[in-house]
């Protein structure tokens, strides 16, 4: 399949319609390697990707369900087991996260960008080797504790998303995508002079 073909094709597949199998060593390795080909002014590798296997996924999911029962009291027991179960609903989760790397240069919104580009960059080297992903956030990517519980300082470093990574259970739909007309317009110069 060409290229450009896997671009116009790639779609994200909900984390609960995934099943084994998910990325093995070497499907991963290059999934990874492909990742980290991004743009990435000065050379800062201003991100990290963890991976959460079974048992990582497990640990995030009893943490994430205690956060979220001690801070939403009317949770129902269904609405916390669900929350223990979200991080092991795909084969295989990455965490990306933002690690600002000092630099009198190269400004930190560039430093995200190139951690954004990184996730991409993942989920269509999955999409190329046949498997589905999911890049998500929600409140665990904002929540302190969840930051810390990953190792990051949460004072600086930001979780940039959950990659849920599996094979689709079933034929998924495309969405429907914006008309180009709508998004993209020409420009040749001010329609007034600039003084």
């Amino acid at each position: 399949m060409e290229a450009i073909d896997l671009l116009l094709q790639r779609r994200s597949v909900p984390a609960r319609n995934m099943v084994e199998p998910g990325p093995d060593a070497a499907a991963l390795e290059r999934i990874l390697r492909a990742g980290t080909r991004v743009p990435d002014h000065g050379k800062l590798a201003p991100w990290r990707i963890q991976v959460l296997r079974k048992d990582g996924q497990r640990r995030l999911g009893e943490v994430m369900a205690g956060i979220f029962a001690r801070e939403n009291a009317d949770a129902t027991e269904a609405l916390i087991e669900a929350m223990r179960q979200k991080p092991a609903l795909a084969p295989l989760l990455l965490v990306v996260t933002h690690k600002p790397a000092p630099s009198a240069k190269i400004p930190e919104l560039e430093q995200i960008l190139s951690g954004g580009a990184l996730c991409q960059n993942i989920l269509m080297a999955a999409h190329a080797q046949g498997f589905c992903g999911s890049w998500i956030t929600g409140w665990p990517a904002y929540h302190r504790q969840v930051v810390e519980l990953l190792g990051h300082n949460p004072a600086t470093d930001k979780i940039l998303g959950f990659i849920y990574l599996g094979t689709p259970s079933e034929p998924m739909e495309d969405r429907p995508r914006p008309a180009l007309s709508d998004v993209v317009s020409e420009w040749a110069g001010p329609l007034v002079q600039v003084a």
